[in-house]
């Protein structure tokens, strides 16, 4: 018997429903906290001032360029399982690990505040590493390995430009 065109079949990749809403779950909160960051770099890459401007303008670019990417990357995860991905401030504020800083701030707090937004995406992804790995969902664990690899790199580079 043929189905309607209109009609689509269950979700059937080897993962349960619960499986996949655990797993989109952790990934709802890394989209929160990859998008927050986000707005977080693009925000310090307009405003940062003082004599690394040139180099900190550049980097924070290259940082809020990839992180598009990025997040795009998680919620097309997300719709790949089956569930709506988040796509409000109001929802990715209610899920983000940390609040966006609405003051002026120095380049140097501005770099020392990029380092702990990034450190706290590393600890979203891996928070949910450890249920996609049990439901031996691949595809998501090879993204939160990819998307950890990143934010700890960056935080590296952003501490390391607060040193002398």
């Amino acid at each position: 018997m043929s189905k309607k065109k209109s009609e689509v079949s269950a979700i059937n990749i080897g993962l349960d429903d619960a499986q996949r809403a655990a797993i989109g779950a952790g990934l709802s909160s890394l989209l929160a906290d990859s998008y927050s960051l986000f707005l977080m770099t693009h925000n310090f890459h307009w405003n940062v001032v003082g004599p690394q401007f040139r180099s900190l303008h550049l980097m924070f670019e290259e940082q809020y360029t990839e992180l598009f990417t990025g997040v795009d990357e998680v919620a097309e995860r997300i719709r790949s399982l089956g569930l709506a991905a988040p796509g409000t401030f109001k929802k990715f504020e209610s899920l983000a690990s940390f609040s966006i800083p609405e003051t002026a701030m120095s380049a140097r707090e501005m770099l020392l505040a990029l380092v702990q937004a990034q450190e706290a995406v590393v600890r979203t992804a891996r928070a949910s590493l450890s249920v996609a790995d049990e439901a031996n969902d691949q595809p998501t664990v090879d993204l939160l390995t990819r998307r950890m690899e990143i934010h700890e790199k960056n935080a590296w580079m952003l501490r390391a430009m607060t040193q002398e």
